[in-house]
């Protein structure tokens, strides 16, 4: 049946509570990258240095790291419903208190704990579209996939339409979006069957003893540095206006949303899932140097095209560690993204302070190395890294990319 068919079941014919959900995802996802263009307008504003400001990331994306042994303890427990509007109003309330902040310190602290709301909401979110779905979970799946990548993509324009006339009016508009979210979910939603096995908060650390997934975590780990010292670290490099640098990660966040959704899955069917990911974390290592050393144009093109290739890895790296782990997905999911999301908190800290120790150059050099660091684990670790001694098929990447990029 095809997903867009306007018929019963098809994603245009979708309950209230699906869209409800559905909308505030985008929301959501808009969150990762909101202060991306405005990261220079912070630093001016308050005072602070790039590398103070950048903490952002890394206040945020620690405590995603450390919720993920939470959000799935929390939500057996209270039900989806719950655990949703639980995050939403987390967003909410430190989103509105990232507004008010004096210093970079209140700033990064209001970040964290929107981090944590967000981890609540996002990992929650695709479970609870699929069981209010009507028709199946095709169009559902789909219909949050693209949430995904729309909140990626718009998240850096929002944060530049409003960034120009202040960088607080980004983190009041994300509170005012999320508390409609907030709104739309309370009447709309109703409360989903609790799962049959409660998790313990315990359990993804198990799934780690897994070679395969453990291979899989670790190689994401070092992708991870250097997809977010993109993400973090080029703002200040390109030292645009806050409407040119969110044009420059609008155009970004498209190309990493149609290269996930579209294109790696048809990569791999052609070349294998291993061979595809060896290839796209070798060509990031050699865009991050060209970003670093190359003139100002060069690094909006790299800074551009770095998306095709995180979009592919993401994808690759979600079927990699899913398909190779006999734990249940979510509980897989939380492991990897327990391990993975560590690095996303190191490098917005780690590549201010490796400028400040050498030069602007060599955070770049760092993020090449990893990329290739994250390609030499999946040549070493390749046997672990397939199921029953074959290259894994690409037949889950769609519902599991936006399982594990959701955790």
């Amino acid at each position: 049946m095809d997903p867009f068919d306007a018929g019963a079941g098809g994603i245009l014919r979708q309950p209230k509570a699906v869209w409800a959900t559905a909308g505030a995802s985008v929301v959501a996802f808009m969150g990762i990258g909101l202060v991306d263009p405005i990261l220079p307008s912070i630093a001016k504003g308050l005072d602070a240095s790039a590398g103070q400001v950048s903490l952002l990331f890394t206040s945020y994306f620690l405590i995603t790291a450390l919720a993920m042994l939470v959000t799935g303890f929390v939500s057996s427990r209270i039900g989806g419903r719950k655990t949703l509007l639980l995050g939403l109003a987390f967003v909410v309330v430190f989103a509105g208190l990232a507004g008010t902040s004096d210093t970079v310190g209140q700033l990064v602290g209001y970040r964290a704990g929107w981090g944590l709301g967000n981890a609540l909401f996002v990992s929650t979110a695709l479970a609870v579209i699929v069981g209010a779905a009507a028709g199946g979970s095709a169009a559902a799946i789909l219909l949050y996939e693209s949430a995904l990548g729309l909140g990626m993509a718009c998240g850096p324009l929002l944060g530049a339409l409003l960034g120009d006339a202040s960088w607080r009016y980004p983190f009041f508009g994300t509170a005012f979006l999320m508390a409609i979210g907030f709104l739309c979910i309370s009447v709309f939603l109703k409360e989903q069957p609790k799962p049959a096995r409660k998790t313990s908060l315990l359990d993804p650390i198990r799934a780690l003893g897994h070679g395969g997934l453990a291979s899989a975590a670790v190689s994401a780990f070092f992708y991870n540095y250097t997809f977010f010292t993109v993400l973090a670290f080029t703002p200040f490099v390109l030292n645009m206006t806050p409407y040119k640098s969110g044009a420059v990660f609008f155009a970004w966040g498209v190309l990493l949303a149609v290269f996930s959704v579209l294109v790696a899955p048809r990569m791999q069917k052609r070349f294998g899932s291993l061979k595809v990911l060896g290839g796209s974390l070798v060509l990031l290592a050699a865009d991050v140097l060209v970003l670093g050393y190359g003139n100002h144009t060069a690094a909006i093109v790299c800074t551009i095209l770095s998306g095709a290739f995180i979009g592919v890895n993401n994808t690759v790296y979600t079927e990699l560690a899913l398909g190779v782990s006999d734990a249940p997905r979510p509980v897989a999911s939380a492991g990897y993204n327990f391990v993975r999301w560590f690095a996303a908190a190191a490098a917005p800290y780690f590549a201010p302070k490796i400028e400040e120790w050498t030069d602007i150059h060599i955070p770049f050099v760092v993020a090449a190395v990893t990329a290739v660091l994250g390609a030499v684990v999946v040549v070493v670790r390749r046997r672990a890294l397939t199921h029953d001694a074959e290259e894994l098929e690409p037949k889950h990447a769609t519902e599991d990319s936006v399982t594990v990029f959701a955790n």
